[in-house]
């Protein structure tokens, strides 16, 4: 008998009247919303202007979207298209079923269209939004606590998660809540991240590369506890593959970076004014700055009253 167990809710959507609120929806958006927040926070803080990472964002969040659902699909099809299976179900996004590698994907692409469009580096945009995506994964996987999907092997830990469910062959019990370990590993990536960009002032897309590293590093573990069908090869789950190549993919473009391109952006968004933001490690705030800019125009003036002080007086006695 279990002592304990973290429940399952009894269903994954609330009504407003006529109007559907789905937990798995709900918990994405959110996530987008958090992941602007703090995106702008280290972008003005970078130098940039205020609203430039919303205002990319709606390339990159749409993109991220299709990507995550067309990952899902093409890796997953015989859920949709095999006999039996409605292929009109492949566009319910709200029943679930985002990949987060083709989300990176494509939403990397479209944030490089609005990067573009407002001649922004591409790499400091990354750079400035990365823990937020942390975050972002990190409220979105609960929505899978709603669809009560993507758990681990059976367990009597304190911690289970109680699947009640019956659908699609589920078999109701206590399970690993790997959406739980999951969550909680990028919220410490997102810390990870905002910790070393501030010690080591991680510069030209390493604070991005850093992430992506240490995402794999937990999804590989954590996909190798999941229960559900998914494709392998040569014993292993496809995830756990993709995970293990992008790692070596991001930390690989770590080390090349560091080395070819020491240093951070001076300049992140044109004609912005940096703000030396303390979040970010800034060398000298703005405030001290502007202050010692003040300061050297005092003392230039009171130069000049001196030497025509001196003139006049040396004029008086010829």
């Amino acid at each position: 008998m279990e002592l304990a167990f973290i429940p399952s809710p009894s269903r994954g959507v609330l009504y407003l009247g006529p109007i559907p609120l789905r937990g798995y929806a709900f918990c994405i958006i959110i996530g987008v919303f958090v992941a602007v927040w703090l995106g702008n926070k280290r972008w003005i803080a970078r130098g940039g202007r205020a609203g430039t990472v919303a205002d990319i964002a709606v390339w990159a969040v749409p993109f991220g979207l299709v990507g995550g659902r067309l990952y899902h699909v093409i890796t997953d099809y015989e859920l949709y298209f095999s006999e039996g299976r409605d292929w009109v179900n492949a566009f319910k996004i709200w029943e679930g079923g985002l990949g987060i590698w083709g989300a990176i994907a494509l939403g990397a692409l479209g944030a490089w269209i609005g990067c573009r469009r407002r001649g922004i580096p591409m790499p400091a945009y990354a750079d400035a939004v990365a823990p937020g995506i942390a975050l972002a994964q990190a409220i979105g996987r609960w929505g899978n606590w709603f669809n009560q999907e993507l758990y681990g092997k059976p367990t009597e830990l304190p911690w289970a998660l109680e699947i009640t469910s019956t659908a699609d062959g589920r078999v109701p019990g206590t399970y690993h809540p790997t959406f739980l370990y999951e969550s909680l590993w990028c919220i410490g990536v997102a810390v990870l991240v905002i910790w070393a960009d501030r010690r080591f002032r991680l510069g030209h897309g390493r604070a991005f590369a850093l992430y992506v590293a240490a995402y794999c590093a937990g999804r590989a573990w954590i996909e190798y506890m999941r229960v559900d069908d998914a494709h392998h090869i040569l014993g292993l789950r496809l995830n756990v593959w993709t995970a293990m190549l992008v790692f070596l993919l991001a930390v690989t473009y770590l080390v090349v970076s560091s080395k070819k391109r020491p240093g951070r952006e001076a300049v992140v968004e044109p004609g912005a004014e940096a703000s030396g933001g303390e979040a970010e490690g800034d060398d000298e705030p703005a405030g001290e700055a502007k202050a010692d800019e003040a300061k050297t125009d005092d003392e230039a003036k009171a130069e000049a009253d001196d030497e025509a002080k001196d003139e006049a007086e040396s004029a008086k006695k010829t």
